[in-house]
């Protein structure tokens, strides 16, 4: 595989790939090059406060009666005005679903916790926990080798 870079300020950007097929690679090049480099926030609402949230700092976003809120690592959930399926197309690779109405920042996870009824709970380091559906699991697992 080869590599060019060509700086000129005068010229509109663009990227080409030349590739044998479409794999997983050229996906995430894809979305890398097509994402807007100015998503790296979001605007959240708390009553009457409003907040830039930088996505790093998010550990959650859940949805609670019909609404799409953003749990911060301050312990406070900040109203997002997007939905999951919206949000799952722009946010970077460190957020996976864990259940049907939630995404977590994988590196916001503190620990899974199993229990008696075999059901597992993603425990943030905020302390807010979500259940973790079977189905996601299985990517949980292979993702951090449990």
């Amino acid at each position: 595989m080869k590599f060019k870079l060509f700086i000129d300020q005068n010229c509109e950007e663009e990227v080409i790939c030349n590739v044998h097929a479409r794999t997983a690679l050229v996906d995430e090049l894809e979305r890398l090059v097509t994402q807007d480099a100015s998503k790296d926030h979001l605007t959240g609402y708390l009553e009457d406060e409003i907040k830039i949230l930088p996505l790093n700092e998010i550990e959650c976003f859940f949805v609670e009666d019909e609404k799409t809120f953003a749990s911060y690592e301050n312990g406070k959930k900040y109203l997002v005005k997007k939905r999951l399926y919206e949000l799952e197309e722009m946010l970077p690779s460190d957020f996976v679903r864990i259940n049907k109405s939630a995404i977590a920042n994988s590196k916001k996870i503190s620990k899974f916790k199993v229990n008696l009824s075999g059901a597992v709970d993603a425990r943030f380091e905020s302390g807010y926990t979500d259940y973790v559906s079977r189905r996601c699991f299985a990517d949980l697992k292979r993702r951090f080798d449990l």
